[in-house]
């Protein structure tokens, strides 16, 4: 551990952008450093709204060999995982819960890794020595908690020894079980679920809504403002709904990210309706944003979920993660999987208290996934032979 010096960074501009993305490879899009650079640039994230970043690394012979994407928060907005309940008891017992830290891509809740490490060097133990560090910075500054969202179980593990706490939450992700064509993921459902689908998407073609799939080089620089605005118009619609990332943040992604951006966008009569804003890397999906400047029934269902299945289909992507919520996946082939965040508090009596709760909750949400798999709207033999 001597030979490993440890950094804080304020900025993630200031890290290597070659390096960090080394540590990367072929893991999570959200960690690349051209998406977390573009938050930054953008003013998404920044001391203002709540998220100062605190980026830590460590370096061996002037090399990166590994990282964590780390913000100072002030709320507890925009993280997906959520602790409002800690923060209340905090507040009731005299606990000051906020500035905390955060582990995690900011409005992001996709899983992945969440501590970068080089091949080579010793995982286990490089996320151990993060979270003494992670630990020491909270003792040091008398700040309330850590959290690391997301988050793998082997990270899950490696910190567990340290005091952190796991917590168990549940999305709901669509599996291609060796699906050749749309007509064999149809095929996987049960009659009355495959023929309410086939009604769903002829819909569409009856209201003349054309949907294409851009993804890459693809993808117009003329169409980016108008997915801003549909992120926009959905969140606007939402009560609870928060404008997280602005428009500068659009242009930088079709600058930086087309590589790993895929937009599902339907037309009428020339003019885009409603469309989604998407990441793909690795195999994998991720939804991100939706939005709609009409309502029309099943646009929804057609848009975020069967084109983009369709996609994921055509061009051999094993997964689609939709984001959170929504159990209405469920009755489109996406069964529901387990995530895992892990935490840490400093106030001995709040831990304690905590941690028998998330033992609690734990316990419950593993009965909720057994329960919702058991429910599956997909034929048992499909579900066991993806096993």
């Amino acid at each position: 551990m001597s030979e490993w010096k440890i950094r804080i960074v304020n900025d993630i501009r200031a890290v290597d952008r070659a390096q960090w993305d080394a540590l990367v490879g072929g893991e999570s899009p959200f960690l690349e450093w051209d998406w977390l650079a573009s938050l930054e640039e953008a003013g998404c994230v920044r001391p203002e709204t709540g998220w100062s970043p605190h980026h830590l690394t460590v370096e061996l012979g002037g090399r990166l060999v590994a990282a964590c994407p780390l913000y100072l928060k002030g709320h507890s907005e925009g993280e997906f995982v959520f602790d409002y309940e800690w923060a209340y008891a905090a507040q009731s017992a005299g606990v000051a819960y906020y500035p905390k830290l955060l582990v995690a891509v900011p409005f992001t809740p996709a899983n992945g890794v969440r501590f970068l490490t080089a091949p080579g060097q010793p995982r286990a133990e490089l996320i151990r020595v993060m979270g003494e560090v992670l630990i020491g910075l909270c003792e040091q500054n008398q700040l309330s908690s850590i959290h690391v969202n997301f988050c793998h179980s082997d990270e899950v593990e490696a910190l567990r020894p340290l005091g952190f706490l796991e917590r168990v939450g549940l999305q709901y992700h669509w599996e291609n079980h060796g699906y050749r064509t749309f007509e064999d993921y149809l095929q996987a459902f049960r009659s009355k679920r495959r023929t309410k689908i086939r009604r769903e998407r002829r819909e569409m073609a009856d209201r003349d809504i054309a949907i294409r799939v851009l993804q890459g080089d693809e993808i117009p620089d003329a169409i980016v403002p108008t997915l801003y605005r549909l992120y926009q118009e959905h969140v606007d619609k939402l009560y609870w709904g928060r404008l997280y990332l602005n428009a500068r943040f659009f242009d930088l992604m079709a600058e930086r990210f087309k590589r790993n951006l895929c937009f599902v966008v339907a037309e009428h009569e020339g003019r885009i309706i409603a469309g989604t804003f998407n990441v793909q890397k690795g195999g994998v999906f991720y939804g991100r944003y939706w939005g709609t400047f009409g309502e029309v029934k099943h646009l929804h269902f057609n848009v975020c979920y069967y084109a983009a299945i369709e996609h994921c289909i055509a061009n051999g992507l094993r997964r689609m993660e939709p984001g959170a919520g929504g159990d209405f996946k469920q009755l489109r082939g996406f069964d529901p999987q387990p995530t895992r965040s892990a935490h840490y508090l400093v106030h001995p009596a709040l831990r304690e208290a905590v941690g028998r709760h998330l033992a609690r909750e734990r316990e419950r949400m593993g009965l909720i996934i057994e329960h919702l798999t058991a429910q599956s709207e997909l034929k048992e033999e499909v579900r066991l032979a993806g096993k």
